[in-house]
């Protein structure tokens, strides 16, 4: 009996493996073989910079090759991590990057969506391979793959570090690494503080910190140049009135406003957003759903931020999770498809061609071109908890909103 089990279970991992590999392979293979200067550009970006590390070139003063001619805009620790790549041949780079990537999406389907798969136990890796598939192909998750972005691998630092009842490191250091490579997951730090946890915050903050001044000794100009010049520098990102841009500031900034008006109507509106946000964060954490709070967290990072692409929207993958709970609601599951299927159209582009067209009204062209802005702020709404109730011994650390029916809107 147990040589049969062990046979199946093993069985059902391959297929799980199998299910994801045949479902993703046609999206890998067509952004890993278009045009070789449309390919994973932002891994070039790293890679480069690496390349300026190793030969002792200004990190913070190149460009990649035409046609993109982008520079490097993440913190000098990131820079120092990119090395390994930089060695790589630039074929075997795109490959192990994309590999690190689905490495990364699994792991935050397992914490994501952990109450569904403690309940339905030995198909568990069939239902992983089919959840990986199936969040890949939202928009913002194939830009991860497009791009060649980090984004996922700094939410599965975070959800891996948040998430678990308990870690076999000090809660908080995963956290504290990707906010030393990328500055926005630090909102994980106000996120302890807001739930109580000051020694897990302490331990992120003094871990960014410490990676930031090993940085300062091993690269002490370019750490300066990105500290006191680069980082102040929006424009290195692109251009932050463009579609992409989902954020608060970027929707506001299509509005072309006064600068001042558009600043001073950012700041507010961004204050409203976490001051709601942490708190709605606070509430589901208390209420023993850790998921949702790491989700309303993600979801704060990319409206406040000066500047959130649509492949910041990784924090999607926690969000569906968030919402299907133990999947014993079908009214969630539905909900949770909906939010799917949304978010895999291109519905932003629509309204540029509503716009470029003139068909309809601008405002309404203007509301669908910050779709996925609009979604994220009603995201934020759909998964505020109500009035907190203490932590009970029941809780998993990860989501036991199944043993609080009434917990949050999305359960009735």
């Amino acid at each position: 009996m147990g040589g049969r089990r062990t046979i199946r279970e093993v069985a059902i991992v391959v297929a799980a493996v199998v299910i994801a590999a045949v479902a993703v392979g046609p999206l890998v293979l067509h952004w890993l073989t278009n045009e070789p200067d449309q390919r994973l550009v932002d891994l070039d970006v790293y890679r480069s910079g690496g390349q300026a590390v190793l030969r002792g070139a200004p990190v913070y003063d190149f460009l990649t090759q035409p046609p993109q001619l982008l520079p490097f805009t993440y913190p000098t620790f990131a820079v120092l991590l990119a090395v390994p790549l930089a060695l790589l041949p630039w074929a075997a780079a795109q490959w192990a990057w994309t590999a690190l990537i689905f490495i990364a999406l699994t792991l935050v389907v397992r914490y994501s969506f952990a109450p569904l798969l403690i309940r339905i136990r030995s198909w568990a890796p069939i239902m992983v391979g089919v959840l990986v598939a199936l969040c890949a192909y939202a928009m913002p998750l194939r830009d991860q793959i497009r791009f060649g972005q980090v984004d996922l691998l700094l939410v599965a630092l975070c959800v891996a570090d948040v998430a678990p009842a308990r870690t076999r490191w000090p809660r908080g250091l995963l956290v504290g690494l990707a906010t030393a490579i990328k500055l926005v997951p630090g909102v994980f730090v106000i996120y302890f503080l807001v739930t109580g946890r000051r020694r897990e915050a302490i331990t992120a903050a003094v871990a960014a910190v410490a990676a930031t001044l090993v940085t300062f000794v091993v690269l002490p100009a370019d750490s300066a140049d990105y500290w006191f010049r680069a980082l102040f520098d929006s424009e290195r990102l692109g251009s932050n009135t463009a579609t992409t841009n989902q954020s608060i500031r970027g929707m506001l900034l299509r509005l072309y406003w006064p600068d001042a008006v558009t600043s001073l109507l950012w700041l507010v509106c961004a204050a409203i957003v976490a001051y709601f946000g942490f708190r709605s964060a606070r509430r589901a954490w208390l209420a023993g759903d850790e998921i949702r709070g790491i989700a309303i967290t993600g979801l704060i990072a990319v409206l406040v931020s000066p500047v959130a692409w649509i492949h910041h929207l990784a924090w999607l993958v926690v969000v569906f999770g968030a919402i299907v709970g133990d999947g014993r609601n079908w009214r969630r599951v539905a909900l949770a498809a909906a939010v799917w299927l949304f978010y895999l159209l291109e519905v932003p582009w629509w309204g540029i061609t509503m716009l470029a067209d003139h068909t309809g009204p601008r405002f309404l062209g203007r509301i669908v071109q910050d779709a996925y802005g609009l979604g994220a702020l009603g995201l934020l709404v759909l998964l505020r908890s109500p009035r907190p109730r203490p932590p009970s011994a029941e809780s998993d650390g990860v989501d036991t909103s199944r043993n609080h029916p009434r917990v949050g809107t999305l359960n009735s």
